[in-house]
Parts: C-alpha cells; sequence; structure tokens
C-alpha cells in the first residue's frame, strides 16, 4: 500500500477503489485522484519539503481568509491530501479552442486583487518558497534563465556583455517600485479551477511578496491562451476595477509599469519553456513556444533596452521545435556514395521485451549492439489506469511524455546509437541490434523501442526491423 493510500484509509476509514494519475504540470511532483465509497481527493507526492511546507502554510493561510483555494486534509512526509475540485480548468472551460468565454475570465481576473492585498494581510513571508520577496536575486535568476535555458539551447547569438547591461537596466526598473502585496507568481488559466461556475486557486506555492504588476502580467500574456487584444485590454480593465475597492489607481502609471512586467514575465516563460521543451522534451513546453515568441515581438521596439531588443527581434522559432518524442534533427550526415532515397545494407534491429523473460538473442550472429534497461524510469504500469494498455497507446505516451523521464533517456539512447549507426554505415557493416527491456515489455519499452525506430528510419539509409516481443508484433521500417 502506497503511503497516499493509506492516509487516504486514515482519513476516510476505508481503502480508495481507485488511485488514477492525472497529469502535472511543469514541476517534478505528482498528482493522483484516490476515491471510494463516496469520497474523493486529490494525493500530491512532492520532491521538497519546503515546498510542500510553503503550500500547506499558503493554502490554510487563504482558506481562513475565504479565498477559494482546496483545502489541505492531511499530510505525512512528503505527500499530503486535498480536497478535490473537479477537472474542469479555466483553461479548459474559458481558453481552450479559442472559445473565450469571458464572463469568467473577467470574474477571475476581479478575484486576483483579493488574493494580492487581503492575501498579503497578516501572513507571515518567512513560509514563501524558495524565498520570501520579490528582489534583485530573483531577477538575475529569471533573467539568466532566458539566458541559458533559452537562447543557449536555441543556438541564438549575443554579446552577453552588451546583454547583461539591458538587464542591469531592466533590474533596476522593476525593482523601482517596492510593493507589500502577495504576488502569485504562477498566476494563470491553467491554475484556476472552475467549480460551481466559480473560479478556485491552485498551484499558488511559489508565491511571495510583491509587485501587483507580474499577476497580470501573467494571466493576460499567458502565451499559449493567445487572448486577443480587445480581451487583454477586457481582462486588464476588469482587475483594475476590482483593484480601485482596496487602493487608488493611477492607471496611466499602471499600464506603462505593467508592460515591463510584461517584458520581464515573458523571458521568464521562455527560460521555462527551453528547459522543460528543448531540454527536458516536454511536448506542452515545446508546442507553447511559438506563442511565447509572439508575445513578445509584439512588445518591440524596447528603446531603453537598444540591445536586449536587437536580440529579440532577431529570435525565430528553433528548429528543435517539433512534437515531443519525435527525435531532434541528427548531426550526423549519411555516408559518401549513397543517392537520395537509397537504402543501404544494414539492418538496425529493434527489441522490446520483459527482463523476466530473458534478453532477445542476435539472430544474425553478429553479437554486439546495445540492451538498455528502462525500468530506471517512471513505470506506468503502477498505476490500474495503464495496466491494460501498452505504450503504443496514447494515455501511455501521453503519461510518458509529460513525465519527461523517458524523453531525456531517449536523448542518451540517441546518442550512442546514432554514432555506432553512423559508423557501421561508413565499414559496411550489415548489422545492428538494439534492445529494450523493462519489468513486463509493456509499457517503457515499447515506447522507447518504437520511437528509437522511427528516429533512425527519419535520420539514415538504413532498414529497421522492429520487434515487440512480449506483444508479439513485429514491424519493418
Amino acid at each position: 500500500m502506497s503511503l497516499l493510500e493509506s492516509m487516504f484509509r486514515q482519513q476516510f476509514g476505508c481503502h480508495p477503489e481507485a488511485v488514477t494519475p492525472l497529469t502535472g504540470s511543469g514541476s517534478h511532483r505528482r498528482y493522483f485522484r484516490l476515491s471510494g465509497q463516496g469520497f474523493s481527493v486529490i494525493g500530491v507526492e512532492g520532491t521538497d519539503k519546503r515546498e510542500n511546507e510553503a503550500f500547506i502554510a499558503l493554502d490554510r493561510h487563504f482558506s481562513a481568509k475565504g479565498i477559494r483555494v482546496p483545502r489541505v486534509l492531511c499530510e505525512e512526509g512528503l505527500c499530503y491530501l486535498q480536497e478535490d475540485l473537479g477537472d474542469e480548468s479555466l483553461y479548459g472551460r474559458a481558453v481552450e479552442g479559442g472559445r473565450f468565454n469571458r464572463a469568467l475570465l473577467r470574474k477571475t481576473m476581479q478575484e486576483l486583487p483579493r488574493i494580492q492585498i487581503e492575501g498579503a494581510r497578516g501572513l507571515d513571508w518567512s513560509v514563501c518558497y524558495p524565498q520570501p520577496a520579490f528582489d534583485g536575486r530573483m531577477v538575475d535568476f529569471d533573467l539568466n534563465y532566458f539566458k541559458y535555458d533559452y537562447l543557449k539551447l536555441a543556438g541564438a547569438e549575443f554579446d552577453e556583455t552588451l546583454l547583461q547591461d539591458d538587464f542591469d537596466r531592466l533590474k533596476a526598473d522593476l525593482l523601482s517600485e517596492p510593493s507589500h502585496t502577495f504576488m502569485y507568481r504562477d498566476f494563470n488559466a491553467r491554475n484556476v479551477m472552475v467549480r460551481d461556475g466559480e473560479p478556485w486557486f491552485i498551484d499558488f506555492q511559489g508565491g511571495r511578496r510583491g509587485p501587483l504588476y507580474y499577476d497580470v502580467a501573467s494571466f493576460v500574456w499567458q502565451a499559449r491562451a493567445a487572448y486577443p487584444a480587445d480581451l487583454r485590454e477586457e481582462l486588464v480593465k476588469a482587475y483594475l476595477d476590482a483593484l480601485k475597492a482596496y487602493m487608488p489607481v493611477d492607471e496611466v502609471h499602471f499600464r506603462e509599469r505593467l508592460r515591463l512586467f510584461v517584458l520581464f514575465r515573458m523571458l521568464q516563460v521562455l527560460g521555462a519553456y527551453g528547459f522543460r521543451g528543448l531540454w527536458e522534451r516536454k511536448k506542452h513546453f515545446i508546442e507553447s513556444i511559438p506563442f511565447a515568441l509572439k508575445n513578445v515581438r509584439e512588445l518591440l521596439p524596447l528603446p531603453q533596452y537598444p540591445y536586449l531588443s536587437k536580440v529579440l527581434a532577431a529570435l525565430d522559432t528553433p528548429r528543435e521545435v517539433q512534437p515531443a518524442g519525435s527525435s531532434v534533427a541528427s548531426p550526423l550526415v549519411s555516408p559518401v556514395g549513397l543517392a537520395p532515397g537509397e537504402t543501404s545494407a544494414l539492418t538496425v534491429t529493434v527489441y522490446s521485451f520483459s527482463f523476466k523473460k530473458g534478453i532477445p538473442s542476435d539472430a544474425s550472429g553478429n553479437g554486439g549492439g546495445y540492451v538498455f534497461d528502462c525500468r530506471g524510469t517512471h513505470n506506468p504500469g503502477k498505476y490500474d489506469a495503464y495496466k491494460q494498455l501498452t505504450g503504443l497507446d496514447k494515455p501511455v505516451t501521453d503519461f510518458l511524455e509529460q513525465d519527461g523521464e523517458i524523453l531525456r533517456f531517449l536523448e542518451s539512447v540517441y546518442t550512442l546509437v546514432d554514432a555506432h549507426v553512423q559508423r557501421f554505415l561508413e565499414r559496411g557493416f550489415t548489422h545492428l541490434q538494439v534492445s529494450f527491456g523493462c519489468t513486463g515489455g509493456q509499457h517503457r519499452s515499447v515506447y522507447a523501442a518504437e520511437h528509437l525506430a522511427a528516429h533512425l528510419k527519419e535520420h539514415f539509409p538504413v532498414k529497421v526491423h522492429l520487434v515487440h516481443r512480449e506483444r508479439d508484433i513485429v514491424k519493418d521500417l
């Protein structure tokens, strides 16, 4: 019995009848819905004790003020159970597919000043994670996030000294107006749930003391939402009208400052998309990059930051931006002597298998090659929802790609196998075998074998013989 199941039993006096993994966000926390005998809760497996403590402390503080957040029911170790708000996010209800529910979006923005101002009153800022306030270090972290995790991964050319000069100017401008309000930090439509027609707020564990503008920029300029200009204006106005109930507002000054924070937020977002997408190969983040770049271009020119403006104007969608699970373009070249479209004599046999039934033999008699152990990656087979499915089924592939471990594993596999295939082609060899094993030969190994086979066929003039041994599936690509 898992710790979450044990906590469910202690909380409700019965065992959960179903434990269903839920799609996570950009973090490494894992979420599950546990249900049984009329009870349903969300179980969370965290990876950082301080992050858990921050969420739980903020949750209890907001709940006491009547702010709509899911109540934490119990906690133990790195796990906790929280109220189940259902499956309907604001993004799915009011944004996805461009069918904007303007009334619900406005209502959400009207709630934001309450979280920022009422939520700040009496809050012990020391509980905030990883730091209590928006400050120069946070600005540096996020600007460097953009520089190292987006610009460098995307292969952009830039002068670090000139870029740092503009970063310093931007930091001074962002910090010129101190604030004592709560900055949600990840305030966007994916972090708002809809229950009984009302917005409920989740994933605020990164919140801290900070300026009002950041959350407005985060929500209204959420890259994937792609709100049209008139809706953005509508949402900003709804926010300002609600804010006036708490404090006097100079709208001209607010909008001037908001533009700076939109720029800063977009740079931070590109850093996150670079790391989660270009590096970790997570599909949602990869697909969001063009939307973020569009938002950045709409801010140009930026005369107060001339070199940064030049760098941003030169950005283009990276070549690596493609659906998760597809391979990054190989730097290796085909051997000399093959005409376009011609296939070499090399056959690569790719197996998936169960270690319980032994490693596949090499029928070619060539020997060598690779056997990769997929058991170090997250196993969908642990969860009831996936036990009858395989690595060929979309729910399983979605689980593996959202988790991301299998994608990082495959990047290393591609590096090794590509070099081997290239050398075999150059030397005129005729056979190479690559095998992927996991516990049952059903989920992870099947996914890995499928993707390596597709990768090799796309990038090399080889024949690929694909065998899912435990599934009795054989294909020639």
